[in-house]
């Protein structure tokens, strides 16, 4: 089911069998963008009556995931962290941005890096809210936390240590939820839960 979880947000989840579980998509109609998305159980015809989206942002190079398919229906531009790219070589057709950029109006592309050079959280300034990749993730009604640690590296110390670091940098922004990949999305409170995650 797809719903409106803040004013202009739209969230769904979809089995992703990569991985055997569900997964976490978004929507920002009035940016015309999707956010690593799944194909919904309404279909990608659901957006033909909603609403179709110009673009799809990938909060990192592994969050391709059905894309491919909006993108021939739809003709969206897919982007992804310019550092992320060298995992599309030779296809499919995706673009690079900086971070710092405005990736689609009202949506900004904010440096998390550490687990992967290309993370990025997206933050969505007309909905206060901040959309991260695997960096974050929580269970049902949980708290945020990270993925295992044979997840995280050969150093998993040092990785949560730099992430930390980069979410106490995104503390300086204005939201106050979190849109997860990974985890049902933290609709009020996220500003204050990611503070004191980051201070753990």
């Amino acid at each position: 089911m797809i719903e409106e979880i803040l004013p202009g947000v739209l969230h769904w989840t979809a089995f992703r069998d990569t991985i055997g579980t569900d997964v976490h998509s978004y929507a920002v109609p009035e940016s015309l963008v999707l956010i690593d998305p799944m194909t919904p159980d309404a279909g990608l015809e659901w957006f033909e009556q909603h609403g179709a989206p110009e673009r799809i942002l990938l909060t990192n190079r592994h969050h391709y995931r059905d894309s491919g398919r909006f993108a021939d229906r739809y003709g969206c531009h897919i982007l992804c962290q310019r550092s992320g790219l060298h995992e599309f070589e030779g296809g499919p057709a995706v673009k690079g941005f900086s971070f710092g950029d405005e990736v689609a109006p009202g949506i900004t592309a904010e440096r998390v890096a550490v687990l992967t050079p290309e993370e990025t959280a997206f933050h969505i300034v007309s909905a206060g809210a901040l959309s991260f990749a695997d960096a974050i993730v929580r269970d049902e009604n949980g708290p945020l936390r990270f993925v295992s640690d044979h997840l995280l590296g050969d150093d998993p110390v040092a990785i949560k240590s730099g992430l930390r670091d980069s979410f106490r940098a995104l503390l300086e922004l204005d939201f106050d939820s979190i849109l997860l990949a990974h985890g049902p999305p933290m609709v009020g409170g996220g500003k204050e839960a990611l503070r004191d995650f980051a201070s753990a």
